[in-house]
């Protein structure tokens, strides 16, 4: 009757150590015992859920969920059905037959010391006394057993050691006489007890944790790394890249020769820039840096509303210059639009979601909102021609390479650099031109961003000092 714990999080996750190992395939096969491979796991995957932990503020242990009509669900319906019907036969035979019984105290005085803490060497001697098993052994050989006194202890002392919100379902325990589904009820509760207990856990860990938290992480990389010599293979790739597209950018600019030197960078620079690329990743089809993959959802998370941002802002930026100055100063008409566009956005990155059936429903919503406040504030009637064309500049902005769209993504990506050069500087960073619709949106996301690649940062400085040493001296970057 033992419950299985998962690890949740509110959005879908990927599993570090299927992709940390799938990163191998392009180098060479190296073989490895059983043994290796099982302790390498163990590693990455402790590695993994201390970083969950100390990262996802919001992360919880939850129950199993067996998915509705499948197999696993209804094997374990049928086996459990099976052991109540059994013991629900042995308590009514005369005299009754307490195997099952039994091993069931056995499990739930288990589970109540479990519970337990230093400190409590008073309950721990009391369920030891009511649930002393050789003598509840030998009182159902001799037909003086109370299950249901031993029950109604149980229930109490659940009460006891729960937490204040399991309260009310305890009270409800308290209400059942009949003996079998008290006894059900009760291992359904503790099965929820022992899930606050983890999540007490989590909570009392986490304080300790990030204490010790970027030297484990680390010390686990590189146990991993001694293991698997190319495990930083597309860590190196995501820097070199970056190094090259910066030189190439320089180049450009300057309008240098091809067969000049190439621009000298630091290595700050380069490694701002490739926390940068890591928000237009493309993520279906390039391998995620390794040093990064634990964070590669929270990652794409903050990509994709710094581009539902951008094109929020577009849109405004679109409404505003072709509408003119009539509605400039208009109050709160600025927050009604942006309310207006985010609701349709808001699903922007689902796979059933169409962006250019959801701008035409914007450009033809904003007409009519801009209507009515140009009439309210005794302006010109919105003409039939600049709707027209509201809605033809708010439909082109579906395409990445639209001018504007282009404009405010840029602009989202130099704020969120400035706010990795803000950690060095402690300059607050100003919020660029046409975002300030978004501003309190976008600095939180800032914040996130900012703390996610300073961690990082802080976990992995030894591996990228020697990466960025060997590609910007001219010893590894590819051609």
């Amino acid at each position: 009757m033992q419950s299985a714990l998962r690890l949740s999080r509110s959005s879908v996750g990927t599993n570090p150590l299927n992709h940390l190992c799938s990163s191998l395939a392009a180098s060479p096969p190296r073989f490895v015992s059983v043994e290796e491979l099982m302790e390498t796991a163990k590693g990455v995957t402790n590695m993994a859920l201390a970083h969950e932990i100390l990262v996802n503020h919001t992360f919880q242990v939850k129950p199993p969920e067996l998915p509705e009509g499948s197999l696993e669900r209804r094997v374990k319906e049928i086996m459990h059905k099976a052991f109540w019907d059994c013991l629900e036969a042995q308590m009514k035979e005369d005299p009754p037959t307490y195997g099952h019984a039994i091993k069931l105290l056995a499990e739930v005085k288990e589970t109540l010391l479990s519970f337990l803490l230093p400190g409590h060497g008073r309950l721990r001697t009391r369920i030891d006394e009511v649930l002393d098993l050789p003598l509840i052994q030998q009182q159902a050989e001799n037909g003086v057993l109370d299950i249901g006194q031993l029950s109604q202890f149980i229930v109490e002392m659940m009460g006891s050691l729960c937490a204040p919100c399991r309260d009310e379902d305890i009270n409800k325990l308290k209400e059942i006489t009949d003996i079998v589904p008290l006894l059900k009820a009760i291992f359904s509760m503790l099965d929820l007890m022992k899930v606050d207990m983890a999540n007490f856990a989590v909570t009392s860990l986490r304080p300790h944790l990030m204490q010790q938290s970027v030297e484990y992480e680390r010390s686990k990389f590189q146990e991993f790394l001694e293991k698997q010599p190319n495990a930083l293979d597309y860590t190196e790739k995501w820097l070199e890249d970056t190094v090259k597209c910066l030189r190439e950018a320089e180049a450009d600019g300057s309008g240098a020769a091809a067969s000049s030197d190439p621009p000298s960078l630091l290595p700050l620079t380069v490694h701002n820039h490739a926390y940068l690329r890591l928000l237009r990743w493309d993520h279906a089809s390039d391998p995620f840096p390794e040093t990064v993959l634990m964070d590669q959802v929270r990652f794409q998370e903050m990509q994709q509303e710094a581009e539902r941002l951008a094109l929020l802002c577009s849109v405004l930026l679109v409404v505003y210059t072709t509408t003119g100055d009539a509605i400039s100063g208009l109050p709160g008409l600025m927050e009604t639009l942006k309310n207006t566009v985010s609701v349709i956005l808001a699903d922007m990155h689902t796979p059933s979601y169409s962006a250019q059936e959801a701008l035409a429903t914007i450009g033809e919503k904003l007409c009519v909102e801009l209507s009515q406040c140009l009439s309210q504030h005794g302006y010109s009637p919105f003409s039939a021609d600049r709707k027209n064309i509201l809605r033809s500049q708010i439909s082109a902005t579906v395409h990445p390479d639209n001018s504007v769209r282009k404009l405010m993504d840029s602009r989202v990506q130099s704020y969120f650099l400035a706010s990795l050069e803000f950690s060095q500087h402690k300059t607050p960073p100003a919020l660029p031109g046409g975002l300030a619709p978004v501003g309190r949106e976008l600095k939180e996301l800032a914040v996130r961003f900012s703390r996610l690649v300073i961690f990082n940062k802080l976990v992995f400085s030894p591996f990228y000092q020697k990466i960025l040493h060997k590609i910007l001296t001219g010893g590894g970057e590819s051609p």
